[in-house]
This record gives structure tokens, C-alpha cells and sequence, in this order.
């Protein structure tokens, strides 16, 4: 990410090398943001790191340059261990970027493209790898790879990667690494049971923490609409027609964002879906369509709320909330990137307000209500008997 404010900072006093000062140089990556300030001087020394930072403020480079500078000095493999493949493509391309220079190799471990390619890949001693962790686990099963020689681990998402789902893969990648290695994690959030986990597989961690947990891009706006699930795509109608940009809208399910690309095209509005069930190309193909324009509109699950740097997004809707507060702060996080301001709204159902409410500790700050807008069939105010959404007593709120 290149970030624009201008401001003194620079990347010349953090300990990085006249090589590859050039090479950002060259890039125009010129001002550090505050995750990258804290965090290379810190990763530059070898010391295991937790990096906290919002969403899409450049925690690629806050390791990738640390990375490559330390394996030109100690040798041996680097390895990045990331939740989805999108993600895992574009860590991929900022890292073979910057060390293109250098002659930098990496291998690029992910599910959805042939095994064949990627051995060809780990035969030529890649310097990184980058991996998801089902994909990586094959490979060393097969005996294709053996992580002996990995130096550095780094766990982007890294509360995703210790959640119950990831967690077995990522023990058994734990267990296939040298205990003597540098460990960094990243990610917006970092709840208090994965640290601890976490923290078990670290030496004496420096945690750089760039904002409170949770705490969300301040040139993010934010609403609410308490909304009947059967006025769901009505009231998305008449907020694509009010906001013209660029549109991210999360759905909780993939058969949920199917069908809501369906109604949004029977709308005359370009759209793409990107979840589990596409393939990879056509994932890419979603998300390349959205970046050039192709598609105005871009459904999406959780997948695709983590990491994606899709600079330009003008409103990130919530169709659905989130099955976690967490996730809340990655969603709207792909909004509002790399300077820009930008808008998330939310749907939430009546009875959806305990949902809403952990959210809102989560920000620590209230999400606006807004009146529903007109549509042709109902106009009106839900009662008690319908099913309103009430906060508590104190610092009670009404839609």
C-alpha cells in the first residue's frame, strides 16, 4: 500500500538496507505507515513480533521487508502462512515486487491450481514460500517439502489462523518448523484466548499495537438500518442507485451471495460473486473484474474480507452481519483504504441486536440508525407488536 499523507516520515531510519531502500524508492513507496515504522525496526533484529493493526494499513511490508533483508543476512527459507489464496496471491506479488531486484524466488502454495507446477517451484529452493495451510500440509505429507531450513515464519491473519478451524493444520506446520526461528503474527484483531495460544510458540514477543483492538479506520462512516429480511434486497436496491461507486456487500452464506448477484444483475447492475464454491480463476476473474471496473458490484462471504487491497471501494454493505464481531472490523476494513474515505452499512435484522451490540464494544462507538427509505408496498414504523429493535434503557436508542 502507498500511502499518501505527507508528513516527515521515511523509510531510511529503520534500519533497512541501502539495496532495498532503493528498490522502495523505486516503487514509490516513500512514507512509512505506522505499522511498518514500529514494526521493522523490531523484525530487522530478529525478535518475534505481534503486530496489531487496522486492516489495509500495509502489514504486508511491515514483514515482507524485514523478511527479505534478514534471510540476505542469516540465509535459510522464510515461510507465509495466510487463510485464503486471494490473499496469499497478492502477499505473493508484493514480496516477488520488492525483491525482484535481488533475485528473489518464492513458491506459491495454494489450493485450486495443480500440485505439478508447485514442486517445480520448491525444487528451484525458493527463499520464501507462501502458503495456505491445507495446500502446505499436502506438500509435506507428499514429501515435496520439508520446512528444516525455514527461519522465518510469519502468520498474517493470524487470529483467523488459530481459530478452531485452521488450528489442527497450523499445529502440524508448527511441528514441521525448527524451534530456533523468528515468529512474527499480524492481524486487526488479536483476541485474548489466540494470543495465548499463540504465545506458547513465541519467544518473549514484542507486541506493536497501532490502535486498540477493534478500532476501525476513522475516515469510515458507518450505518445502520434495522431492516425485515424480506426488505433485504428492496432496501439494497435503493442504496446502489443512492451510492454509484464501487460496492462490496457480504453475505453469510454462499448460497445467500448466488442468489443476491442474481436480483443485483436483474437490477442492470454488473456483478460478480467470490466465495468458496468458484473456482479459483473465477475468483480471480471476480475480483480482477471488480478492480478494473468490469463489475460495479462485488458479492462476497467471508473470504474475501481479509487482506484484499481493492483501493477505491466506496461502501462496504453488510447484507448480512457477520458471524463474529471480529469480522465486522475486517469487512468494513476493505473500504476506506490507503488514504480514501469511505461508507459501511449495515443490515440488521429485529431480532439481531445482541449481534449489534457486540460490535459496537467491539468499536467502542455506536452505529448510526437510519430511517428505512420509502418503498412502494410498506412505509411504516415497526411497533412493539412487529418487532422494533431496542437498546437497553440506558443510552436507549429506537428505530
Amino acid at each position: 500500500m502507498h500511502n499518501q499523507n505527507q508528513n516527515n516520515r521515511n523509510f531510511s531510519g529503520l534500519g533497512i538496507a541501502p539495496s532495498l531502500l532503493a528498490a522502495l524508492a523505486r516503487l514509490h513507496y516513500t512514507i512509512p505507515t505506522p505499522i511498518q515504522e514500529q514494526a521493522i525496526p523490531v523484525a530487522i533484529q530478529g525478535e518475534d513480533i505481534v503486530g496489531i493493526a487496522q486492516t489495509g494499513t500495509g502489514k504486508t511490508l511491515a514483514f515482507g521487508i524485514p523478511m527479505i533483508q534478514r534471510l540476505a543476512q542469516i540465509k535459510g527459507q522464510g515461510l507465509v502462512v495466510l487463510p485464503t489464496r486471494e490473499l496469499a496471491i497478492q502477499v505473493d506479488e508484493v514480496l516477488k515486487e520488492i525483491g525482484q531486484s535481488f533475485g528473489l524466488r518464492t513458491a506459491l502454495l495454494i489450493g485450486g491450481t495443480s500440485l505439478g507446477p508447485q514442486v517445480q517451484a520448491i525444487s528451484r529452493r525458493p527463499h520464501i514460500i507462501v502458503a495456505t495451510p491445507g495446500r502446505l500440509i499436502d506438500h509435506l505429507n507428499q514429501k515435496n517439502l520439508r520446512l528444516d531450513n525455514a527461519r522465518i515464519l510469519v502468520l498474517d491473519e493470524a487470529d483467523r489462523m488459530f481459530d478452531m478451524g485452521f488450528l489442527p493444520q497450523i499445529q502440524k506446520i508448527f511441528q514441521a518448523l525448527p524451534k530456533d526461528r523468528q515468529t512474527m503474527l499480524f492481524s486487526a484483531t488479536m483476541p485474548p484466548e489466540i494470543m495465548k495460544i499463540a504465545a506458547t510458540r513465541m519467544k518473549l514477543p514484542v507486541r506493536v499495537e497501532i490502535a486498540p483492538e477493534g478500532t476501525t479506520v476513522e475516515s469510515v462512516t458507518h450505518e445502520l438500518f434495522i431492516v425485515p429480511k424480506e426488505q433485504k434486497m428492496r432496501l439494497l436496491q435503493k442504496l446502489l442507485e443512492r451510492h454509484q461507486g464501487s460496492t462490496l456487500v457480504f453475505t453469510r452464506t454462499k448460497y445467500g451471495a448466488k442468489k443476491a448477484v442474481q436480483k443485483i444483475r436483474a437490477m442492470g447492475i454488473a456483478a460478480a460473486e467470490i466465495h468458496s464454491n468458484r473456482s479459483l480463476n473465477q475468483r480471480r476473474e471476480a475480483l480482477d473484474g471488480f478492480k478494473s471496473g468490469k463489475y460495479r458490484v462485488l458479492v462476497a462471504t467471508d473470504i474475501a474480507s481479509r487482506g484484499i487491497d481493492v483501493v477505491g471501494i466506496e461502501v462496504v454493505v453488510n447484507y448480512d452481519l457477520p458471524s463474529t464481531s471480529h469480522d465486522y472490523v475486517h469487512r468494513i476494513g476493505r473500504t476506506a483504504r490507503a488514504g480514501a474515505s469511505g461508507h459501511a452499512i449495515t443490515f440488521a435484522m429485529p431480532g439481531e441486536q445482541k449481534e449489534i451490540w457486540a460490535i459496537e464494544r467491539l468499536i467502542r462507538r455506536k452505529l448510526p440508525i437510519s430511517k428505512l427509505p420509502e418503498f412502494s408496498e410498506v412505509d411504516r414504523e415497526p411497533d412493539d407488536r412487529r418487532g422494533n429493535f431496542r437498546y437497553p434503557r440506558r443510552g436507549h436508542r429506537r428505530f
